[in-house]
């Protein structure tokens, strides 16, 4: 128990800091850096909590920080030069009077709770006894791999085509957009899934699930898909891309 409370009061930390730097910085989309990062922070303390013991705590707390270390670097510099992103800018009218207060738990300790839900496996994993290698770990290992090869070709994918200023106001579906409407969410859930099959080595492992389960959940009905399709409902070209492309999982188009 005291395991998991350090991790929660070093998370509180952790965000409460970010919140210091999104009110100095006057956006709350710094939130979203903080997303990858504190999965990085998260994985290494509960490893060194832990003694550093075991091949199988330091493989995932590496697939980790490269997972989170990419996403954060992909995401800061997306938001480099840009103004706040739309989401956050509509709550900062939305909420009026009650904004910093409604940031601080809504958007940042808020993500606190769900980052160390979402990393169960990983501090399960970082906690066992028993940290060698088997067959387990090939498998999800290999799942992550792909999860991540998915994430970071269709984020480079979509960064070149938004440079582009031919294809301004135009919607990407080429590449792995093609296959899915958000194909770097379905490499993003598919790494979550790996590393729980290799929790599934450890003791316990089972209860790890509920990490998946949370990123997953997110995804697909709260702040993943559908407040990123909210924004272009109704556009002739958008409904057109909804009607031939699946959502989540890369499949052939529809004819």
């Amino acid at each position: 128990m005291r395991y998991y409370l350090t991790l929660a009061i070093e998370l509180w930390a952790y965000m409460s800091l970010w919140y210091a730097v999104a009110v100095w910085r006057k956006r709350n989309d710094v939130a979203d850096v903080a997303w990858g990062l504190g999965f990085v922070l998260l994985a290494w303390t509960s490893l060194s909590l832990c003694g550093m013991a075991g091949v199988r705590g330091i493989l995932v707390s590496t697939l980790v920080s490269v997972w989170g270390l990419r996403l954060a670097w992909h995401i800061g510099r997306r938001h480099r030069g840009r103004s706040e992103d739309y989401r956050y800018a509509a709550w900062r009218q939305e909420w009026g009077r009650w904004f910093q207060l409604r940031s601080y738990l809504q958007v940042f300790l808020l993500q606190g709770v769900f980052l160390l839900v979402t990393a169960t496996p990983v501090l399960i994993i970082n906690r066992s006894a028993d940290g060698k290698l088997g067959a387990l770990s090939g498998i999800g290992v290999a799942i992550w791999m792909i999860g991540f090869f998915v994430e970071a070709l269709s984020d480079a994918q979509l960064t070149r085509f938004v440079r582009n200023p031919l294809n301004r106001g135009r919607i990407m579906q080429g590449g792995l957009w093609r296959y899915s409407r958000h194909p770097n969410y379905f490499g993003e859930i598919v790494q979550w899934w790996g590393i729980w099959i290799v929790s599934l080595g450890a003791a316990g492992g089972w209860i790890g699930v509920v990490g998946p389960l949370t990123i997953t959940y997110l995804i697909l009905r709260v702040s993943g898909i559908p407040m990123l399709e909210r924004k272009m409902d109704g556009r002739p070209d958008f409904e057109d891309y909804k009607r031939r492309t699946s959502a989540l999982i890369p499949l052939l188009p529809k004819n």
